[in-house]
């Protein structure tokens, strides 16, 4: 048990997918990617409009999203649709990024 929590640590499986997870969010494309998806589901040429890249490469980072189990995909009609598979995903996503406040931008970590 973990020291004055009442709880059990995480196995090192755990603590190995969760920082996999983290990893996916490490790319700041991918992170925005994430937070838009996390607002409203979008095809590839909206989100590529809304995050500022090519429709390449969001499709790229829409691949590894997927692979990951983190975005899922519906067809309708034409359009690939995209949404977070998981809101908590997103809401990782935005605290992640409220942590970088403009107040932090002079310092070189976010940590202190």
């Amino acid at each position: 048990m973990a020291a004055g929590t009442g709880r059990e640590d995480p196995s090192a499986r755990t603590m190995s997918l969760a920082a996999q997870t983290f990893g996916l969010l490490a790319s700041p494309l991918r992170l925005h990617i994430v937070l838009v998806l996390a607002e409203r589901e979008s095809d590839v040429s909206q989100l590529a409009l809304r995050v500022g890249a090519t429709p390449q490469a969001v499709s790229q980072h829409l691949a590894k999203l997927k692979l990951a189990g983190a975005v899922r995909v519906r067809t309708e009609g034409r359009y690939h649709v995209y949404a977070v598979a998981d809101s908590t995903l997103g809401t990782a996503a935005r605290m992640m990024l409220d942590k970088a406040t403009p107040e932090l931008a002079g310092r070189t970590s976010l940590l202190g």
